[in-house]
């Protein structure tokens, strides 16, 4: 028996329709020729008839989903603050100000208004973070292991790099110190066990082929217990009688003591250089606050060395990043509004009862939205600050726990799943059978409520409710 053929309108009928106009003048003809090619085979291959109205209506939605940005903003209710995956710090606005300037018309990136000649762009930030740590000199480039990288191939390269066997870590996506040590150029010389150090380690492996002695800051775990490190001021002093460089390594890294907002401290590149690091290296983007970047403040002879290796240009910053990067530098020059100011330490700072108080406020709409899927309810749970910053240090904070009413772990899952199928994808986590959305970085309420109906939508179809009497 012959198949029947599908009644499907040609593609140039499609194409010159007035709907089809309208699409070729919001998206171009390639795309929409594409779209509708794809229509039309989708229903040829099902055999189901479709008008012109119908291929216009799929091969519009087709567009829209195509055109849709890949990345897009969320709400990062994880109860992790700096979150990796979430693009870390956001940025306060005169940053965002800024990197719009820089985006949208020429600028001094490298050149020197009073002499008309090439500039170095460095020096939009050098100033400002000599000034905030009381280095001698600073650079930036594109992130911490960028700046760890060109340290260890300046000083380095084709010597050893002495280093505690316990500050050999990995951060994240198995990225290791002892991986980036070898694309470096410089070879390892691990002293020390695990959880033991001592300074006689460091004085037996120090030799000819001694290129620097490195300490890295375990700001992504913590050993406790039996447990031994070399104090920076020793190791500082153990480089300079054997001449040869002390780089710190801070990972994340702070401008500001965090105690001052009750906060655990976090060792400040100032204090890493007051202790006797010549160099030290940590992020832009984590608990500074600002633009992803790797920065690398110390003595002027080694920063101007790391300046004129070929790798400085290839891990270079952009004109956009220096602009952020720049501003958020500037709100340290005025700590006692900085919390404020300053999006991320505004997060970190935010009081329990704030929090608590926003979910009180959000509860009833979304036990309203949730009605028959899931029970609702506030909680207190901890945030931690995230990317590599302060492990074991939790923030205490409030969260709204989703708790479906099947039970099983497909039912979780699903809401989950709804959550991130929003607008603006609202990002939480699984434990104990519900999602928690972790209230401390959620700020726009009004968009968040605003998409409850919606979220209703997607998940009225879905099993959500128990079994009824006499069901399996």
């Amino acid at each position: 028996m012959t198949e029947r053929r599908a009644r499907l309108p040609a593609v140039d009928r499609v194409l010159r329709s007035d709907e089809g106009g309208a699409l070729i003048a919001q998206y171009g003809r390639p795309l929409v020729l594409d779209a509708v090619q794809k229509a039309l085979a989708e229903r040829r291959r099902c055999g189901a008839d479709a008008s012109v109205a119908a291929i216009i209506e799929a091969s519009d939605a087709s567009l829209a989903r195509t055109m849709q940005p890949s990345q897009r903003r969320v709400f990062n209710l994880t109860g992790t603050v700096l979150h990796t995956n979430l693009g870390r710090a956001p940025l306060p606005e005169e940053a965002i100000t800024a990197a719009t300037a820089a985006m949208r018309d020429p600028t001094t990136l490298e050149y020197d208004l009073a002499s008309g000649r090439r500039g170095e762009r460095d020096d939009h930030i050098a100033g400002w973070l000599t000034r905030l740590t009381g280095a001698e000199a600073a650079l930036a480039v594109n992130n911490n292991a960028g700046a760890l990288v060109l340290a260890l191939n300046t000083l380095a390269e084709g010597r050893e790099t002495i280093v505690s066997r316990g500050e050999l870590i990995e951060i994240g996506g198995s990225f290791r110190l002892p991986d980036i040590m070898a694309r470096a150029g410089t070879r390892l010389r691990e002293v020390g066990t695990t959880n033991r150090t001592h300074l006689a380690d460091f004085t037996a492996a120090i030799g000819p082929q001694t290129g620097l002695i490195l300490k890295a800051h375990t700001s992504n775990y913590a050993i406790e217990g039996f447990t031994a490190v070399v104090p920076a001021v020793k190791l500082a002093a153990l480089a300079l009688e054997h001449g040869v460089p002390f780089v710190e390594d801070l990972g994340s890294g702070s401008l500001v003591d965090l105690e001052r907002w009750a906060l655990p401290h976090e060792p400040t590149a100032a204090e890493a250089l007051a202790e006797g690091a010549d160099l030290v290296t940590f992020s832009g983007d984590k608990l500074l606050g600002g633009a992803q970047a790797g920065l690398v403040v110390g003595r002027a002879d080694l920063v101007r060395r790391l300046a004129r290796n070929p790798l400085k240009r290839a891990l270079r910053l952009d004109k956009i990043r220096l602009a952020a990067l720049e501003a958020v530098l500037r709100l340290y020059a005025d700590p006692e509004r900085l919390a404020e100011r300053l999006p991320a330490l505004r997060l970190l700072t935010r009081p329990h009862g704030e929090i608590a108080a926003s979910g009180q406020r959000l509860l009833p709409a979304v036990e309203d939205a949730l009605e028959g899927i899931a029970e609702v309810g506030l909680v207190d749970t901890r945030s931690q600050i995230g990317s590599g910053a302060l492990p074991v240090s939790l923030l205490p904070s409030a969260a709204l726990a989703l708790r479906p009413i099947s039970r099983s772990g497909a039912a979780v899952e699903a809401l989950a799943r709804a959550l991130r199928a929003l607008p603006v994808p609202v990002i939480g986590r699984i434990e104990g059978g519900r999602v928690l959305l972790d209230l401390r970085c959620l700020e726009d309420e009004a968009v968040f409520l605003g998409q409850l109906p919606t979220l209703a939508g997607l998940l009225r179809p879905l099993p959500f409710s128990p079994p009824q009497p006499g069901e399996g």
